[in-house]
Protein backbone atom coordinates (compact mmCIF):
# COMPACT_ATOMS: atom_id res chain seq x y z
CA UNK A 1 0.00 0.00 0.00
CA UNK A 2 1.41 3.71 -1.14
CA UNK A 3 2.57 5.77 1.91
CA UNK A 4 2.05 9.58 2.45
CA UNK A 5 4.97 11.17 2.57
CA UNK A 6 4.06 14.77 4.35
CA UNK A 7 6.68 17.96 4.87
CA UNK A 8 8.34 17.12 8.29
CA UNK A 9 8.28 19.64 10.82
CA UNK A 10 12.34 20.05 11.45
CA UNK A 11 12.00 22.85 14.00
CA UNK A 12 10.00 23.51 16.78
CA UNK A 13 8.87 27.15 15.45
CA UNK A 14 9.02 25.67 11.82
CA UNK A 15 5.47 25.93 10.39
CA UNK A 16 6.45 25.83 6.22
CA UNK A 17 9.06 24.33 4.82
CA UNK A 18 10.97 24.27 0.94
CA UNK A 19 12.10 21.98 -1.51
CA UNK A 20 15.62 23.13 -2.60
CA UNK A 21 16.29 20.21 -4.50
CA UNK A 22 14.88 16.97 -5.11
CA UNK A 23 17.79 14.12 -4.94
CA UNK A 24 15.70 11.59 -6.67
CA UNK A 25 12.71 11.58 -9.49
CA UNK A 26 9.64 9.91 -9.92
CA UNK A 27 10.08 5.97 -10.86
CA UNK A 28 13.16 6.14 -8.45
CA UNK A 29 13.91 3.09 -6.29
CA UNK A 30 14.41 3.92 -2.62
CA UNK A 31 15.90 2.42 0.48
CA UNK A 32 15.30 3.39 4.03
CA UNK A 33 18.31 5.75 5.11
CA UNK A 34 17.48 7.55 1.74
CA UNK A 35 18.27 11.24 1.42
CA UNK A 36 15.48 12.45 -0.80
CA UNK A 37 15.53 15.86 -0.81
CA UNK A 38 17.22 19.11 0.91
CA UNK A 39 14.34 21.13 2.77
CA UNK A 40 14.48 24.92 4.02
CA UNK A 41 13.21 25.76 7.60
CA UNK A 42 13.05 28.80 9.24
CA UNK A 43 16.74 28.14 10.84
CA UNK A 44 18.49 26.14 8.18
CA UNK A 45 18.55 23.90 5.34
CA UNK A 46 18.83 20.43 6.01
CA UNK A 47 18.59 16.84 4.66
CA UNK A 48 15.10 15.05 4.18
CA UNK A 49 15.63 11.49 5.13
CA UNK A 50 12.79 8.61 4.85
CA UNK A 51 12.75 5.46 6.93
CA UNK A 52 11.04 3.11 4.58
CA UNK A 53 11.93 1.23 1.22
CA UNK A 54 9.29 1.65 -2.05
CA UNK A 55 9.35 3.62 -5.43
CA UNK A 56 8.87 7.25 -5.22
CA UNK A 57 5.20 7.31 -6.94
CA UNK A 58 4.46 11.00 -6.90
CA UNK A 59 6.00 14.16 -5.94
CA UNK A 60 3.87 16.79 -4.97
CA UNK A 61 6.26 20.13 -4.34
CA UNK A 62 8.24 21.09 -6.81
CA UNK A 63 12.20 22.83 -6.50
CA UNK A 64 11.98 26.07 -4.97
CA UNK A 65 8.12 25.85 -3.82
CA UNK A 66 6.75 25.98 -0.23
CA UNK A 67 4.56 23.59 1.71
CA UNK A 68 3.21 23.68 5.22
CA UNK A 69 3.89 21.28 7.67
CA UNK A 70 2.17 17.78 7.44
CA UNK A 71 0.72 18.94 4.01
CA UNK A 72 1.36 15.96 1.14
CA UNK A 73 5.01 16.09 -0.48
CA UNK A 74 5.44 13.01 -2.03
CA UNK A 75 4.12 9.68 -1.96
CA UNK A 76 5.93 6.10 -2.02
CA UNK A 77 5.24 2.58 -2.82
CA UNK A 78 5.99 -0.55 -2.80
CA UNK A 79 4.80 -1.25 -6.33
CA UNK A 80 6.24 0.98 -9.40
CA UNK A 81 2.37 0.87 -10.87
CA UNK A 82 0.51 1.39 -7.66
CA UNK A 83 -2.50 2.93 -7.94
CA UNK A 84 -2.41 6.20 -6.59
CA UNK A 85 -5.32 8.12 -7.86
CA UNK A 86 -6.96 7.87 -4.22
CA UNK A 87 -4.65 9.49 -2.45
CA UNK A 88 -4.31 12.42 -5.27
CA UNK A 89 -7.55 12.92 -5.04
CA UNK A 90 -7.34 13.87 -1.70
CA UNK A 91 -3.49 15.48 -1.80
CA UNK A 92 -4.79 19.06 -0.38
CA UNK A 93 -5.51 17.41 3.00
CA UNK A 94 -4.15 18.29 5.94
CA UNK A 95 -2.05 14.97 7.32
CA UNK A 96 -1.90 15.17 10.43
CA UNK A 97 -0.57 11.99 11.00
CA UNK A 98 3.11 12.63 9.94
CA UNK A 99 6.05 10.23 11.10
CA UNK A 100 9.16 11.81 13.35
CA UNK A 101 11.43 11.66 10.95
CA UNK A 102 15.28 12.48 12.47
CA UNK A 103 16.01 16.47 12.06
CA UNK A 104 19.12 15.28 9.91
CA UNK A 105 21.27 12.62 9.11
CA UNK A 106 25.07 12.67 10.61
CA UNK A 107 27.87 13.10 7.41
CA UNK A 108 28.99 9.93 6.50
CA UNK A 109 32.49 9.52 4.96
CA UNK A 110 33.30 6.93 2.40
CA UNK A 111 36.61 5.87 1.11
CA UNK A 112 37.32 6.59 -2.43
CA UNK A 113 38.92 3.58 -4.00
CA UNK A 114 39.37 1.93 -7.20
CA UNK A 115 36.10 0.65 -6.84
CA UNK A 116 34.33 3.66 -7.93
CA UNK A 117 33.29 3.57 -11.95
CA UNK A 118 34.13 7.10 -12.00
CA UNK A 119 37.77 7.81 -13.15
CA UNK A 120 38.44 11.23 -11.40
CA UNK A 121 37.16 9.37 -7.95
CA UNK A 122 39.33 6.75 -9.01
CA UNK A 123 42.41 8.93 -9.77
CA UNK A 124 41.73 12.07 -7.67
CA UNK A 125 44.55 12.88 -4.54
CA UNK A 126 41.05 13.45 -2.83
CA UNK A 127 40.76 10.31 0.16
CA UNK A 128 37.34 10.82 1.55
CA UNK A 129 33.84 12.24 0.01
CA UNK A 130 30.56 12.59 1.51
CA UNK A 131 27.70 10.63 -0.28
CA UNK A 132 25.47 13.47 -0.24
CA UNK A 133 28.28 15.65 -2.08
CA UNK A 134 29.16 13.02 -4.25
CA UNK A 135 25.54 12.65 -5.58
CA UNK A 136 25.48 15.89 -6.45
CA UNK A 137 29.12 16.25 -8.23
CA UNK A 138 27.27 13.46 -10.29
CA UNK A 139 24.19 14.71 -10.56
CA UNK A 140 25.38 18.35 -12.13
CA UNK A 141 28.37 16.77 -14.16
CA UNK A 142 31.18 18.75 -12.08
CA UNK A 143 34.04 17.84 -12.41
CA UNK A 144 36.36 17.14 -8.90
CA UNK A 145 39.49 18.77 -9.88
CA UNK A 146 37.71 22.21 -10.00
CA UNK A 147 36.66 21.91 -6.76
CA UNK A 148 40.17 20.78 -5.52
CA UNK A 149 42.01 23.18 -7.35
CA UNK A 150 44.83 23.17 -4.83
CA UNK A 151 44.85 19.59 -4.47
CA UNK A 152 44.80 19.99 -0.55
CA UNK A 153 41.07 18.83 0.26
CA UNK A 154 41.08 15.43 2.02
CA UNK A 155 37.20 15.67 2.50
CA UNK A 156 34.56 17.37 0.10
CA UNK A 157 31.54 17.75 1.43
CA UNK A 158 28.30 18.81 0.64
CA UNK A 159 28.94 22.55 1.20
CA UNK A 160 31.82 22.75 -1.01
CA UNK A 161 30.23 21.74 -3.72
CA UNK A 162 27.12 24.12 -3.09
CA UNK A 163 29.80 26.76 -2.84
CA UNK A 164 31.40 25.60 -6.11
CA UNK A 165 27.75 26.00 -7.95
CA UNK A 166 27.46 29.42 -6.40
CA UNK A 167 30.80 30.70 -8.02
CA UNK A 168 29.37 29.28 -11.02
CA UNK A 169 26.28 30.98 -10.83
CA UNK A 170 25.17 33.11 -8.13
CA UNK A 171 21.79 33.40 -7.16
CA UNK A 172 20.65 31.61 -10.48
CA UNK A 173 17.94 29.39 -9.09
CA UNK A 174 16.68 32.95 -6.90
CA UNK A 175 17.48 36.01 -9.60
CA UNK A 176 14.41 37.11 -11.90
CA UNK A 177 14.65 39.42 -13.72
CA UNK A 178 11.97 42.33 -14.13
CA UNK A 179 12.68 43.91 -17.96
CA UNK A 180 9.96 46.36 -17.77
CA UNK A 181 11.57 48.13 -14.80
CA UNK A 182 14.86 47.30 -14.93
CA UNK A 183 15.42 45.91 -11.52
CA UNK A 184 16.52 42.68 -10.46
CA UNK A 185 14.53 40.91 -7.65
CA UNK A 186 15.68 38.33 -5.52
CA UNK A 187 13.23 36.20 -3.77
CA UNK A 188 13.35 35.74 0.19
CA UNK A 189 14.42 32.39 1.42
CA UNK A 190 12.68 31.12 4.50
CA UNK A 191 15.58 31.94 6.54
CA UNK A 192 15.43 35.43 5.59
CA UNK A 193 11.89 36.03 5.76
CA UNK A 194 12.17 34.57 9.21
CA UNK A 195 14.99 36.40 10.17
CA UNK A 196 13.25 40.00 9.31
CA UNK A 197 10.07 39.13 11.40
CA UNK A 198 12.16 38.39 14.02
CA UNK A 199 14.38 41.24 14.16
CA UNK A 200 11.34 43.31 13.23
CA UNK A 201 10.03 41.96 16.93
CA UNK A 202 13.18 42.36 18.23
CA UNK A 203 13.61 45.98 17.71
CA UNK A 204 10.32 47.07 18.26
CA UNK A 205 9.14 45.12 21.16
CA UNK A 206 12.57 45.33 23.09
CA UNK A 207 13.43 48.98 23.98
CA UNK A 208 16.98 48.79 23.23
CA UNK A 209 19.53 51.40 24.43
CA UNK A 210 23.66 50.74 24.14
CA UNK A 211 26.64 50.52 26.56
CA UNK A 212 30.08 50.90 24.83
CA UNK A 213 33.71 50.63 26.49
CA UNK A 214 37.20 50.24 25.14
CA UNK A 215 39.29 47.66 26.43
CA UNK A 216 43.11 47.41 26.42
CA UNK A 217 43.72 43.95 24.62
CA UNK A 218 47.60 44.04 24.63
CA UNK A 219 47.69 41.41 27.75
CA UNK A 220 45.08 39.73 25.68
CA UNK A 221 47.36 39.39 22.79
CA UNK A 222 50.04 37.92 24.68
CA UNK A 223 48.10 35.65 26.61
CA UNK A 224 46.73 34.05 23.19
CA UNK A 225 50.27 34.09 21.42
CA UNK A 226 51.31 32.25 24.37
CA UNK A 227 48.65 29.78 24.51
CA UNK A 228 48.88 29.06 20.95
CA UNK A 229 52.86 28.59 20.90
CA UNK A 230 52.20 25.94 23.38
CA UNK A 231 49.33 24.45 22.60
CA UNK A 232 50.99 21.75 20.49
CA UNK A 233 51.58 19.97 24.01
CA UNK A 234 47.75 19.25 24.44
CA UNK A 235 48.16 17.41 20.94
CA UNK A 236 45.75 20.32 20.02
CA UNK A 237 45.39 20.44 16.10
CA UNK A 238 44.05 23.98 16.41
CA UNK A 239 44.88 27.64 17.16
CA UNK A 240 43.22 29.63 19.93
CA UNK A 241 41.04 32.83 18.52
CA UNK A 242 40.55 35.54 20.31
CA UNK A 243 36.69 35.21 19.79
CA UNK A 244 37.28 32.20 21.95
CA UNK A 245 38.77 33.86 24.47
CA UNK A 246 35.50 36.92 24.51
CA UNK A 247 33.29 33.93 24.54
CA UNK A 248 35.28 32.20 27.86
CA UNK A 249 35.63 35.47 29.48
CA UNK A 250 32.09 36.60 28.48
CA UNK A 251 30.44 33.16 30.04
CA UNK A 252 32.72 33.91 33.28
CA UNK A 253 31.30 37.58 33.68
CA UNK A 254 27.80 36.73 33.26
CA UNK A 255 28.53 34.28 36.09
CA UNK A 256 29.32 37.23 38.43
CA UNK A 257 26.30 39.38 36.62
CA UNK A 258 23.18 36.40 36.60
CA UNK A 259 21.04 38.84 35.75
CA UNK A 260 22.14 39.19 32.83
CA UNK A 261 21.70 35.83 31.97
CA UNK A 262 17.50 36.89 31.95
CA UNK A 263 14.65 36.90 29.51
CA UNK A 264 11.29 38.82 29.63
CA UNK A 265 8.39 36.85 29.78
CA UNK A 266 5.20 39.05 29.46
CA UNK A 267 4.45 39.46 33.78
CA UNK A 268 8.13 38.02 35.02
CA UNK A 269 11.31 37.66 34.04
CA UNK A 270 13.30 34.39 33.32
CA UNK A 271 16.63 33.97 34.94
CA UNK A 272 18.36 30.64 33.36
CA UNK A 273 20.66 28.25 35.17
CA UNK A 274 22.97 27.22 32.27
CA UNK A 275 25.01 30.06 30.64
CA UNK A 276 24.68 29.30 26.79
CA UNK A 277 26.18 31.80 24.00
CA UNK A 278 24.80 32.26 20.98
CA UNK A 279 27.40 32.90 18.27
CA UNK A 280 26.02 34.58 15.45
CA UNK A 281 27.88 33.34 11.78
CA UNK A 282 27.14 34.82 8.10
CA UNK A 283 25.84 32.16 5.79
CA UNK A 284 24.70 32.58 1.77
CA UNK A 285 21.57 33.14 2.40
CA UNK A 286 21.04 35.10 5.77
CA UNK A 287 22.37 34.81 9.35
CA UNK A 288 22.51 31.48 11.92
CA UNK A 289 23.48 31.91 15.79
CA UNK A 290 24.93 28.48 16.93
CA UNK A 291 24.84 27.75 20.48
CA UNK A 292 27.87 26.71 22.75
CA UNK A 293 25.77 25.46 25.84
CA UNK A 294 26.95 25.45 29.48
CA UNK A 295 30.43 27.73 28.79
CA UNK A 296 30.88 28.19 32.10
CA UNK A 297 31.91 24.87 32.99
CA UNK A 298 33.62 24.41 29.95
CA UNK A 299 37.40 24.82 29.59
CA UNK A 300 38.82 27.38 26.84
CA UNK A 301 40.20 24.13 24.29
CA UNK A 302 36.37 22.45 24.51
CA UNK A 303 34.94 25.97 23.53
CA UNK A 304 37.17 26.54 20.85
CA UNK A 305 36.98 23.32 19.44
CA UNK A 306 32.98 23.75 19.77
CA UNK A 307 32.71 26.73 18.18
CA UNK A 308 34.84 26.08 15.28
CA UNK A 309 33.12 22.88 14.47
CA UNK A 310 29.40 24.57 14.40
CA UNK A 311 30.89 27.39 11.98
CA UNK A 312 32.19 24.69 9.79
CA UNK A 313 28.80 22.94 9.94
CA UNK A 314 26.86 26.42 9.61
CA UNK A 315 28.93 26.68 6.57
CA UNK A 316 28.14 23.20 5.14
CA UNK A 317 24.21 23.06 6.36
CA UNK A 318 25.35 20.17 8.61
CA UNK A 319 24.06 22.33 11.79
CA UNK A 320 21.10 20.40 13.42
CA UNK A 321 17.95 22.88 15.35
CA UNK A 322 19.17 21.55 19.20
CA UNK A 323 22.54 23.11 18.32
CA UNK A 324 20.65 26.02 17.00
CA UNK A 325 18.52 26.70 20.09
CA UNK A 326 18.66 27.40 23.45
CA UNK A 327 20.87 30.51 23.78
CA UNK A 328 20.63 33.02 26.84
CA UNK A 329 23.42 35.48 25.54
CA UNK A 330 24.85 36.09 21.76
CA UNK A 331 27.65 37.44 20.61
CA UNK A 332 28.57 39.63 16.96
CA UNK A 333 31.69 39.75 16.16
CA UNK A 334 32.68 41.84 13.11
CA UNK A 335 36.22 42.19 13.78
CA UNK A 336 37.63 40.53 11.12
CA UNK A 337 36.20 42.91 8.71
CA UNK A 338 37.59 45.73 10.46
CA UNK A 339 34.64 46.85 11.72
CA UNK A 340 35.60 49.40 15.17
CA UNK A 341 32.02 49.26 16.08
CA UNK A 342 28.82 48.78 15.60
CA UNK A 343 25.20 48.09 17.21
CA UNK A 344 23.09 44.96 17.02
CA UNK A 345 19.54 43.82 17.08
CA UNK A 346 19.47 41.99 20.48
CA UNK A 347 18.54 37.84 19.70
CA UNK A 348 15.23 37.45 21.27
CA UNK A 349 14.72 36.31 23.77
CA UNK A 350 17.92 36.74 24.78
CA UNK A 351 18.12 39.74 26.81
CA UNK A 352 21.53 41.45 25.47
CA UNK A 353 24.08 40.98 22.83
CA UNK A 354 27.74 41.98 22.81
CA UNK A 355 28.98 43.51 19.61
CA UNK A 356 32.55 42.98 18.91
CA UNK A 357 35.05 45.53 16.64
CA UNK A 358 38.23 45.25 15.36
CA UNK A 359 41.54 45.30 17.24
CA UNK A 360 43.33 48.43 16.40
CA UNK A 361 46.82 49.64 17.21
CA UNK A 362 45.87 52.55 18.38
CA UNK A 363 47.82 55.89 20.83
CA UNK A 364 46.95 54.77 24.64
CA UNK A 365 48.61 56.80 27.96
CA UNK A 366 50.66 54.36 30.89
CA UNK A 367 52.25 55.20 33.25
CA UNK A 368 51.60 59.19 32.29
CA UNK A 369 53.14 58.42 29.45
CA UNK A 370 51.57 57.62 25.14
CA UNK A 371 52.20 54.70 23.65
CA UNK A 372 51.14 52.14 21.26
CA UNK A 373 48.80 49.92 22.60
CA UNK A 374 46.07 47.16 20.75
CA UNK A 375 42.39 48.89 21.95
CA UNK A 376 39.01 47.12 20.90
CA UNK A 377 35.48 48.24 21.23
CA UNK A 378 32.73 46.53 22.71
CA UNK A 379 29.36 47.39 22.47
CA UNK A 380 26.28 46.06 24.44
CA UNK A 381 22.96 46.25 23.78
CA UNK A 382 20.12 46.08 26.32
CA UNK A 383 16.53 45.08 26.38
CA UNK A 384 15.61 48.00 29.06
CA UNK A 385 12.81 45.66 30.57
CA UNK A 386 15.17 43.76 32.11
CA UNK A 387 18.55 44.88 32.10
CA UNK A 388 18.85 48.56 33.70
CA UNK A 389 21.88 50.62 32.85
CA UNK A 390 23.56 50.10 36.26
CA UNK A 391 23.52 45.73 35.70
CA UNK A 392 24.99 46.44 31.80
CA UNK A 393 27.72 48.66 33.37
CA UNK A 394 28.80 46.44 35.83
CA UNK A 395 28.71 43.19 33.38
CA UNK A 396 30.96 45.71 31.12
CA UNK A 397 33.29 46.87 34.03
CA UNK A 398 33.39 43.11 34.64
CA UNK A 399 34.18 41.93 31.29
CA UNK A 400 36.39 44.50 30.67
CA UNK A 401 38.69 43.92 33.63
CA UNK A 402 38.70 39.72 32.43
CA UNK A 403 40.40 40.84 29.01
CA UNK A 404 42.49 42.74 29.89
CA UNK A 405 43.73 40.16 32.68
CA UNK A 406 42.62 37.17 31.09
CA UNK A 407 44.46 34.99 33.75
CA UNK A 408 41.53 35.86 35.98
CA UNK A 409 39.56 33.78 33.86
CA UNK A 410 40.66 30.36 34.92
CA UNK A 411 40.27 31.29 38.85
Amino acid sequence: MAEIITMPRLSDTMEVGKVVKWYKKKGDILKEGDIIADIETDKAIQEFEIDTDGFLLYIGVKEGEESKVDDLIAIIGKNKDEDISDLLMNKNLVIKSNKNYPNIKKDQIIKIDDTKKNNEFKNNNIVKISPIAKKMIEFHNISISDINKDEKHVRITKGDVEQHLSNLDKNKTNLKLNKEKNINKVYNSSIRNTIASRLVKSKFSAPHYYLTININMDNCNNFRNHINKNIFLLNYDFKVSYNDIIVKAVSTAIFNNIQINSSWNKDSIIYHDNINIGIAVAINNGLLVPVIHNTYNKSLGTISKEIKDKINKSHSNKITNQELEGSTFTISNLGMYDIESFTSIINQPNSCILSVGSILKKPIIKNEEIIIGNEMKLTLACDHRVIDGVIGSKFLKFLKILLETPSLIFI
